[in-house]
């Protein structure tokens, strides 16, 4: 993951589904923020597969607050 990244002027971050940020994805993240990333794109994997609109809505806010942590 940080082999490059200095270079890099976004990131994308695919997670999936209902799991919402795992541990490593907590630490690219900040990886990516230390080594100067400045932007990060990140996509909702399956979402077709979610049934409850509120546990979708409950990840995307979590991701949002973990992003928005991290100055992204």
């Amino acid at each position: 993951m940080i082999t490059g990244a200095p270079r890099w002027t976004a990131r994308s971050w695919w997670s999936p589904r209902a799991d919402g940020p795992m541990p490593q994805t907590r630490e690219h993240i900040l990886l990516a923020r230390q080594v100067g990333v400045p932007k990060i794109v990140v996509f909702l994997n399956k979402v077709d597969l979610i049934d409850d609109k509120d546990l979708l809505d409950l990840v995307e806010e979590e991701i949002r607050d973990l992003l928005t942590k991290y100055q992204f």
